[in-house]
C-alpha cells in the first residue's frame, strides 16, 4: 500500500476546508504517511502547511495550476506519490486531469461544504468518474452526494470529521478562567452565552441575538452575557456590512451592555472555558466542527436542528432547536442558563461523545483505510 499522499487546496480562503489540510498533518505522519501539499503561494493555506512542517509546492492560480500539470505530475512521479486528495470542487479539475495522465494515481474529493446543486453534466461526468472515493462528512451531506454526483453509490463514503481532544480539555485556574473573561468583557456573576464562528449571513447571529432579546425581555432573574466570537473585518473573514447590521440589531434590541465582539481568537479552546453556553445557530452545517470542538470543551451546546448537527448533539449531551425559532432558542438558553448543574451534566457527556466518536485518531484511521482500500 502507498504511504505518500498529495494534498491540493487551491484556495485563498480561510476556513474550516482550508485549515483541513494541515489539521490532519501531524496524525497522518503519526500513521505512517509522508504528506505532501499543493497550495496557491502566498496563501493562508500555504502558510499553515508550512507551520505543520511540510514544505508545499505551489502555484500563483488556479489557472496556472492547469498549465503547470506536466510540473506536477513530474513532482508527483519524482516522489513516488500514487494518492491526490482534493478539497475544493474546483480542485477536480486539476485532479481528474492529473488521474487521466497518470492512470495510477487515486484519486479523492471531499466536500467539505455540502453540495447544494445536481452535477451531472458532461464535464462533472467526467470529472468525478476519476474519483476513486468521494468522502461525505456526515450522513446528511452524503444523501445530497448521493443525489448530486455522477458517481455509484457505494463510491461515495460518509466519513465523520475529527478533533484532537486534547488542547480542548479545561487547563485554567479560577483566576486565569476569571481574567479571561474579563478581557472577553463578561461581566462577574452572569451566565456568558457563546457564538462561535465567521461573521458571515448563515452562522445565525441573527436569530442568536433575537433570542438573547427575547431572554432579555422573558426572564429578567437571568443575568447574562452574550459574546461573539469571530474576525470583525474582511480580511478576517467576515462580511463587513452584516457586521455592522448585528451592531444595528444589537441597540435596537437594548442589548449594548449585554453582547460583546471578541473577534478573532487563536485560542478557542481556552475562550470555551470562560463560556457557559455554546451556541451553533448555523443553518446547514455539511458537518459542525465547532460544535464538537466545544463538546470536547466539555461545553453545555445549543445547536440547530438542521443539517449535520442533529447527528453530533442528542437530548443526552445538549440541546437542539429550530434556525428559524428565535423563541425555542430563548427557552433552551433560559432551561440551562438557569440549573449549572445541567450545564456540568450535558458538557461532562458531550465531552464523552466527542473523545469517544470524534476523535482525530479515528478519523484519519478511517481515511487511511480507504486511501489503501481502491
Amino acid at each position: 500500500m502507498p504511504s505518500k499522499v498529495l494534498h491540493i487546496c487551491l484556495s485563498s480562503g480561510w476556513g474550516g476546508l482550508e485549515m483541513y489540510p494541515s489539521r490532519i498533518i501531524p496524525e497522518l505522519s503519526r500513521q505512517g504517511w509522508q504528506v505532501h501539499g499543493l497550495a496557491l503561494c502566498g496563501s493562508k493555506v500555504d502558510a499553515s502547511l508550512r507551520e505543520a512542517g511540510i514544505e508545499p509546492l505551489t502555484v500563483v492560480s488556479r489557472g496556472r495550476a492547469l498549465t503547470e500539470t506536466a510540473r506536477i505530475l513530474r513532482y508527483l512521479k519524482r516522489h513516488d506519490i500514487r494518492v491526490v486528495h482534493c478539497h475544493k470542487s474546483s480542485d477536480l479539475r486539476l485532479g481528474a486531469l492529473l488521474k487521466t495522465l497518470w492512470p495510477e494515481i487515486r484519486l479523492f474529493f471531499t466536500d467539505h461544504m455540502g453540495v447544494t446543486r445536481p452535477k451531472k453534466d458532461l464535464y462533472h461526468r467526467w470529472a468525478y468518474g476519476k474519483l476513486s472515493r468521494l468522502f461525505a462528512i456526515s450522513e446528511a451531506t452524503r444523501e445530497r452526494n448521493l443525489r448530486a454526483f455522477p458517481m455509484p453509490a457505494e463510491r461515495i463514503r460518509r466519513l465523520y470529521l475529527g478533533i484532537d481532544p486534547a488542547p480542548y480539555l479545561p487547563v485554567l485556574d479560577e483566576a486565569a478562567r476569571q481574567a479571561l473573561r474579563a478581557e472577553l468583557g463578561i461581566p462577574q456573576a452572569v451566565v456568558a452565552i457563546g457564538l462561535p464562528g465567521r461573521l458571515t449571513p448563515g452562522k445565525g447571529q441573527q436569530l442568536w441575538l433575537e433570542a438573547l432579546g427575547a431572554l432579555h425581555d422573558r426572564h429578567s432573574d437571568i443575568h447574562f452575557h452574550g459574546v461573539m466570537i469571530g474576525g470583525t473585518s474582511a480580511d478576517e473573514g467576515a462580511d463587513v456590512s452584516y457586521v455592522e447590521a448585528l451592531e444595528k440589531r444589537i441597540a435596537t434590541l437594548g442589548l449594548a451592555s449585554h453582547v460583546s465582539f471578541a473577534g478573532f481568537r487563536r485560542d478557542l479552546p481556552r475562550v470555551f472555558e470562560a463560556l457557559d453556553i455554546v451556541c451553533i445557530p448555523s443553518r446547514n452545517e455539511a458537518f459542525g466542527l465547532t460544535v464538537i470542538e466545544a463538546m470536547a470543551a466539555g461545553k453545555a451546546v445549543i445547536g440547530a436542528d438542521s443539517g449535520a448537527i442533529p447527528e453530533l448533539l442528542d437530548i443526552h449531551c445538549g440541546r437542539l432547536a429550530p434556525p428559524d425559532d428565535a423563541g425555542a432558542w430563548a427557552k433552551a438558553m433560559a432551561e440551562l442558563a438557569a440549573d449549572s448543574a445541567l450545564r456540568e451534566r450535558l458538557g461532562r457527556e458531550a465531552c464523552n461523545v466527542a473523545c469517544n466518536d470524534f476523535s482525530l485518531a479515528a478519523h484519519v484511521e478511517g481515511l487511511v483505510a480507504e486511501y489503501g482500500s481502491v
